[in-house]
């Protein structure tokens, strides 16, 4: 079989050094069914044969099989933060641009980074991304979109104001929030659904916060749905307190608060439906994981591939950042290392030490990804340059790595 790049060549090395690890977990993807188990971290790994593994099985390391897909419209991409997530998402837009009409990157982290990845000031609204006719991107903000649904509300109902300056639906939201922990957040996701779905694109990529953070978001819609579908069947039982509270508060009339607010959560509750009818549709929603050679790196996505199998949401990607010279592994460096090191001033020497040992953990953290995931995920090394990746030029030339990775053979 013809070697395919030097993602089987490293593997085989590896391999061959720290033996194969066999390792049986949840796969969300429908091609390639496992029966899930259930074990507690860290990985449980069993020795296999080093040998027994054909290097055309290995899936393509690359993302061309994302690009391909058409289906797609929710691409997420997440992990640990600091391992390059919002890199990817751009690069990733750039590539779907080429073959979609309109896509749009939407961030969800409340530490937006786009407008730096992009040399370009992005705001709330999609903004066009400079040197692209069909891609754009947005931050947003779940603060105020909680506020606009509550001014809207207000304006629904005729509610009016305290002596404080605050409304009485202002007042009840924020009791009704308090009360009931990530009903905000859920609020507010279910209004960036609702946002994101009016608009007219073809695909849209999540650039995605903490592992943490996106998990809580990810799971917002099969909670709510349960959650929304127990407080609607208490609605014709409580309804009516609703409006008592709200007049209180000094909102408008109990009838129209209680129609209001019911109207709204019966919103909400239909728009979570539909997420997540689509979040569980492989042919519409994947999750790209994105991480660093390293040990909490690998750990976190493997929880978050185990996470992401309990909601139903398909992953079979994985990019590997920051890879010190993909092309080569650790012990032909330390071949050339060994034969010149005698030769070298006593600052070199430290430097390409350091350099070495940092490339031996490395390759010991990749060739465990290979083995977690190498059957049945595209994983893609992606190179640490000696710039950063800023701009749309550096994004272009950055994002081809995604679909071309590079080829030890060539």
């Amino acid at each position: 079989a013809k070697v395919r790049g030097p993602v089987c060549r490293l593997t085989r090395a590896l391999r061959h050094r720290i033996g194969s690890l066999n390792l049986n977990r949840t796969n969300t993807r429908p091609r390639q069914p496992r029966q899930p188990q259930r074990y507690p971290p860290p990985f449980i790994a069993t020795m296999a044969d080093p040998y027994d593994f054909d290097d055309e099985d290995l899936p393509d390391p690359s993302l061309k099989n994302i690009i391909e897909q058409d289906s797609l419209q929710w691409i997420f991409v997440g992990g640990k933060g600091g391992v390059g997530k919002t890199t990817t998402s751009c690069c990733l837009g750039t590539q779907l641009a080429k073959h979609r009409k309109k896509v749009l990157i939407v961030s969800t982290d409340p530490a937006h980074n786009l407008s730096d990845a992009f040399c370009q000031k992005i705001g709330r609204e999609p903004t066009p991304i400079q040197g692209f006719t069909n891609l754009s991107a947005m931050e947003i903000d779940a603060t105020e979109d909680l506020d606009k649904m509550q001014r809207s509300m207000e304006d629904a109902t005729g509610a009016g104001s305290d002596e404080d300056g605050n409304s009485g639906i202002q007042s009840l939201m924020t009791e009704l929030t308090n009360s009931i922990p990530g009903i905000d957040e859920a609020m507010s996701f279910s209004e960036l659904m609702k946002q994101v779905q009016n608009m007219d694109y073809d695909v849209v990529v999540f650039d995605t916060a903490p592992t943490g953070h996106t998990l809580r978001l990810l799971s917002f819609p099969t909670i709510l749905e349960k959650a929304f579908g127990k407080l609607m069947d208490l609605k014709d039982r409580f309804g009516g307190l609703i409006g008592q509270a709200s007049a209180l508060f000094g909102g408008g009339s109990p009838d129209q608060v209680q129609e209001a607010l019911l109207g709204r959560l019966e919103e909400t509750r239909a728009i979570i439906n539909k997420v997540n009818t689509a979040f569980q549709d492989p042919a519409m929603t994947t999750f790209v994981c994105v991480c660093i050679p390293e040990f909490l790196s690998i750990y976190e996505t493997e929880r978050l591939v185990q996470e992401l199998s309990k909601f139903g949401i398909d992953s079979h990607n994985i990019v590997v950042n920051q890879v010190l010279f993909p092309e080569k592994d650790a012990e032909e460096l330390g071949e050339w290392f060994d034969a010149n090191k005698d030769g070298m001033q006593k600052e070199a020497r430290e430097i390409c030490s350091k350099m070495m040992a940092r490339k031996r953990m490395q390759d010991k953290y990749i060739g465990q990804c290979f083995d977690l995931y190498g059957d049945d995920f595209h994983v893609v090394l992606m190179p640490l340059l000696d710039h950063e990746v800023r701009g749309v030029e550096k994004l272009k030339d950055f994002s081809e790595l995604l679909i071309n990775p590079i080829d030890l053979e060539e």
